[in-house]
């Protein structure tokens, strides 16, 4: 069984001049890409496939322009994967199931540098404080342990070494042997999503809204207070001259890297919130789990419910759920995202037509009252209109 660990390292000054070079290289390989099949398009209407196009840059266009020779220092894996990738965004958008790519900016970290395990001799070693990564040598892992050691048989089949707000990650992949999965329960849990809170769960337990919390809103407020000093730079250095924009423009990045930092700070708190819920749902060893196919995109149209709904991050959610059941061997049931689960009676099954989204409490003809949320775990656990994840 595959499975992915990621964690910060810390290079040295040469290994981040390293790794910067090879990011960008690789996003500017990557924007190339794009705006080559762009223009290839209008002119001919041809598309050039990634290993072509690899063809294409390493044994025509670099020797006939030597100016680019500087692509060649850099990782040929890396390089190539970042063609492969804009190829697979290609293909989404041809499949209509994404936009057209878009270009890679600068500073961003959705681009990384990637390396793989290239043969069955080849090796890539790793040890509780330190992992070898092709090109760059032995780096020092911060968190000690985290990665499996490759004394004890584990195999590192790939990875990539990301940059986020000043800061280095390692994200591998290996090869775990299969573990004997625990005895589950004889009993299901349903999950109901929302916003108020963040998850109602059929057994009575309830998972707060992280955003509430006073934490999360002197972050949330003290980002608001950066953005406006960073947009008060800008403005600044479209008055300044030439000479003295060099500076202030410095002054820029500090402030920028200020913003990340705290994006990546509130960020983690969020997705750290999100692995404990998954995990206490999961330690309960149910047979199943249901949750609600929720129409996310469709939400984030809703300006009053987009904010809320983003920070929510149900996707990543619903993506670790899934690993945790596939790990532990319980069944993730989908729900129909059409199934009415806040409006059906639990006890007699009736169907209310007219609940409003301000009622909280779900009061039935029959005498059955219950918390709305709490209502609706229930229909999710008992609901036979469901597909397997």
């Amino acid at each position: 069984m595959l499975k992915s660990f990621k964690t910060e390292i810390k290079p040295t000054p040469e290994q981040i001049q390293k790794i910067n070079k090879t990011i960008g290289t690789c996003r500017f390989v990557y924007n190339f890409y794009l705006s080559h099949n762009k223009e290839l398009y209008e002119e001919q209407k041809k598309f050039l496939s990634g290993m072509d196009f690899s063809k294409w840059l390493n044994n025509r266009f670099i020797p006939g322009n030597p100016a680019y020779q500087w692509i060649k220092e850099a990782s040929s894996k890396s390089v190539k994967q970042s063609i492969m990738n804009a190829e697979k965004a290609f293909k989404r958008f041809f499949k209509q199931q994404s936009r057209f790519p878009k270009f890679k900016k600068k500073n961003r970290p959705d681009v990384k540098m990637y390396f793989v395990k290239t043969d069955a001799k080849t090796v890539i070693p790793c040890e509780r404080h330190r992992i070898k990564i092709p090109t760059l040598g032995w780096v020092r892992l911060k968190e000690k342990g985290y990665i499996p050691a490759s004394k004890q048989g584990y195999v590192i089949k790939s990875g990539t070494v990301s940059r986020k707000a000043g800061r280095y990650y390692v994200s591998v992949l290996i090869d775990i042997h299969d573990t004997e999965k625990p005895q589950l329960n004889n009993f299901g849990l349903g999950i109901d999503l929302g916003i108020k809170e963040f998850a109602v769960i059929s057994d009575g337990m309830v998972k707060k809204n992280i955003n509430k919390t006073r934490t999360v809103k002197k972050l949330e407020k003290k980002l608001k207070r950066e953005q406006r000093c960073l947009s008060r730079r800008y403005e600044d250095l479209k008055k300044r001259s030439k000479k003295k924009g060099e500076v202030t423009r410095q002054n820029i990045q500090k402030q920028i890297l200020k913003v990340q930092k705290l994006h990546q700070r509130i960020d983690n708190i969020r997705t750290d919130y999100i692995n404990q819920c998954v995990n206490e749902i999961v330690k309960t060893k149910p047979s199943y789990i249901t949750v609600e196919d929720l129409n996310v995109s469709g939400m984030m149209k809703n300006r009053h419910l987009s904010k809320a709904a983003a920070s929510q991050k149900f996707y990543e959610f619903r993506t670790k759920l899934e690993q945790k059941c596939d790990e532990n061997g319980i069944e993730l049931r989908i729900a129909d995202r059409w199934f009415p689960s806040s409006k059906i009676c639990h006890e007699c099954g009736n169907i209310k037509k007219d609940l409003k989204l301000s009622d909280r409490e779900y009061i039935c003809k029959c005498g059955y009252r219950a918390d709305r949320d709490f209502n609706a775990s229930l229909n999710l656990r008992d609901t036979a209109a469901y597909k397997i994840a």
